[in-house]
């Protein structure tokens, strides 16, 4: 008999706080840095009938022996049917049996582990002074970011662009109580950006959503939306002086129009992904390098980051006795 146990999103949430899925995504990109991890490049299929893409994404953990492999939607009209944006589900799997262990919501595992990894490159990118930031996109994706860069800079206000301004306004008021910092929604995007220490992008935008003249000097920037070769949420100017750094070198060249763009364009070459986030976790590649420098960190989603923390998740949830037992 075959046991299962089922976690809902709530209880994903409840079993991972941020800070330990910020560390988490420290250890996962480390052992994808140093070949202690297989990771095939995530399998897409399109559904264009229905304005569709659903991604299958499998990946072992070699240094941690964890394995998991997340199926997630991206169903464009969902919003205008009353339904999310993204839906997703992770399977956990014994690697010493191949017995699935686990199923658990995706959906809030994939924003917590998403928000957790621009958490991980913020402290290790952005400057230790950072205290404003500012948000692009007031959705699930949008809320996690914030609450990541809170939990490893000193952040005092926050900004908020959305072009839905009730989504704007929804979010600074959640937020703003959820965080007990000032979060204000901005009528344009140099507003939003003119004071900001950190900026995070989670929008599905195929232009960019600021411009590269409004940052000031030593920003950092995560960039977490743009996750097929035609969507662009950084200016192409901002990348081409930007320090760049990348969660997957393979993965970002295939899919993060950020950088295929500028690529394309001759604004710059291969080499100007100067390091992968877990190469400075590991200390093969520095962080920052100057107070003034603009560091980007472009991610377009790794397995092993579902993978690190559905782990996480499925520890607590036993520890704890989460979710629901069934057998199959």
């Amino acid at each position: 008999m075959l046991e299962l146990r089922v976690l809902s999103g709530e209880e994903v949430r409840q079993a991972l706080p941020m800070a330990e899925a910020i560390e988490a995504m420290k250890t996962a990109y480390a052992q994808l840095s140093t070949a202690r991890a297989t990771v095939p490049l995530r399998t897409p299929i399109e559904v264009p009938a229905h304005h569709g893409l659903v991604l299958f994404m499998p990946a072992y953990l070699a240094g941690d022996d964890q394995m998991a492999i997340k199926i997630v939607s991206v169903f464009s009209d969902n919003p205008a049917r009353g339904l999310p944006l993204i839906h997703a589900l992770v399977v956990v799997v014994d690697p010493t049996t191949g017995r699935p262990a686990a199923v658990m919501d995706g959906t809030v595992l994939t924003a917590l582990r998403t928000g957790a990894a621009s958490g991980a490159a913020t402290d290790l990118l952005a400057r230790p002074d950072s205290h404003v930031a500012a948000v692009f996109g007031a959705g699930v994706q949008g809320r996690t970011q914030l609450e990541a860069v809170c939990a490893v800079r000193p952040i005092e206000q926050a900004w908020i662009y959305d072009p839905k301004p009730p989504a704007a306004r929804a979010y600074a008021e959640e937020m703003g109580a959820r965080l007990g910092i000032p979060v204000r929604p901005a009528a344009t995007p140099a507003e939003a950006v003119r004071e900001a220490d950190v900026i995070c992008t989670a929008t599905t935008s195929a232009t960019p959503v600021f411009d590269d003249a409004d940052l000031k000097p030593g920003v950092h920037i995560n960039a977490i939306g743009a996750y097929t070769p035609q969507m662009q949420e950084i200016p192409a100017e901002t990348v081409v002086r930007a320090r760049v750094v990348v969660d997957h070198r393979p993965a970002a060249l295939a899919e993060a129009g950020d950088l295929i763009i500028p690529l394309q364009r001759g604004l710059i070459t291969e080499d100007h992904l100067e390091a992968e986030i877990g190469e400075i976790v590991a200390g093969l590649k520095p962080g920052r390098t100057t107070p003034e420098e603009i560091t980007l960190f472009k991610s377009v989603g790794v397995a092993v980051q579902d993978v690190a923390a559905a782990a996480q998740v499925l520890a607590a949830a036993e520890r704890r006795g989460l979710g629901s037992v069934v057998a199959l």
